[in-house]
């Protein structure tokens, strides 16, 4: 089991390519106020272009109740919004394909925290393409092996259509008919399976709809790795910005109650 916090992987970030700290909150602050690297976003606003899975109709909502000044000399604006669990940069949780499986809220915070570990395919990558285990061990064989606790990104470059919905999802239509074709990319349940038994990974993310590709109907990947505990982070921003190693992620969800998905707010340290 995972017992390492944030704190310490913040620290350790914060403290690598500077001097070492005297005491452990500076090592924090110097992380917190950015002198020591970069923090990078991998989250998309949440707005009208925001894509989310064909079947949903209504996409994101935003209703304004006030916006203006008020009787007593101040300005004041709120409003209302409502999405489905899954839609823009989002986290499934595994009871989203395994019964029994945890709900956001149930998720433990060391599988959402961690060092990023970027398997980058862009240079072969195509609409159906599927990350395979040999691309996983060709990653290792340069970069070491995916260590436990680690947040595994997979970076195929589908990020750079959005938010052009045609583009990444493959297809114009909507509703139910657009499901036979949807063309993205997705990570092969054989590599699913090694992950899950090889490998005791935090969470595994990616820049495409899907952890599934397009294709898929049965949606295989999901199974698997829900199946293992393993939580899926889907339309991930900005991958690029990363280095294979070496980055620290944050990926904490809106906490819904029992939810199979939320919203997720994706940040990562690359220090410098």
């Amino acid at each position: 089991m995972r017992r390492t916090s944030a704190v310490a992987w913040l620290a350790f970030a914060a403290c690598a390519p500077v001097e070492p700290a005297s005491e452990p909150t500076d090592a924090l602050a110097a992380a917190f106020d950015g002198a020591s690297g970069d923090w990078v976003d991998l989250t998309y606003s949440y707005s009208n272009e925001t894509i989310y899975w064909p079947t949903d109709s209504l996409g994101f909502e935003l209703e304004e109740l006030a916006y203006g000044d008020t009787p007593g000399g101040y300005f004041y604006s709120a409003y209302r919004f409502a999405s489905a669990e899954h839609g823009g940069t989002h986290l499934d949780a595994p009871i989203h394909f395994a019964r029994g499986g945890a709900p956001v809220d149930a998720i433990p915070l060391d599988r959402l925290i961690g060092p990023a570990y970027v398997v980058d395919v862009t240079d072969r990558v195509s609409p159906d393409y599927l990350v395979t285990v040999a691309d996983l061990e060709g990653f290792e064989a340069v970069h070491g092996p995916i260590p436990p606790g680690a947040i595994l990104l997979l970076r195929t470059g589908w990020g750079e259509r959005w938010p052009d919905r045609a583009a990444y999802l493959g297809t114009s239509a909507a509703g139910a008919a657009a499901i036979p074709e949807l063309h993205f990319p997705g990570l092969h349940p054989d590599a699913a399976r090694w992950i899950a038994e090889q490998r005791s990974v935090g969470a595994i993310g990616i820049d495409t709809p899907s952890i599934d590709h397009g294709q898929s109907t049965t949606f295989e990947t999901h199974v698997v790795l829900y199946e293992a505990g393993v939580p899926g982070l889907e339309n991930v921003a900005n991958l690029g910005a990363l280095p294979p190693t070496g980055s620290y992620v944050l990926a904490l969800p809106m906490k819904i109650e029992g939810g199979s998905g939320a919203p997720v707010r994706i940040v990562a340290f690359v220090p410098r």
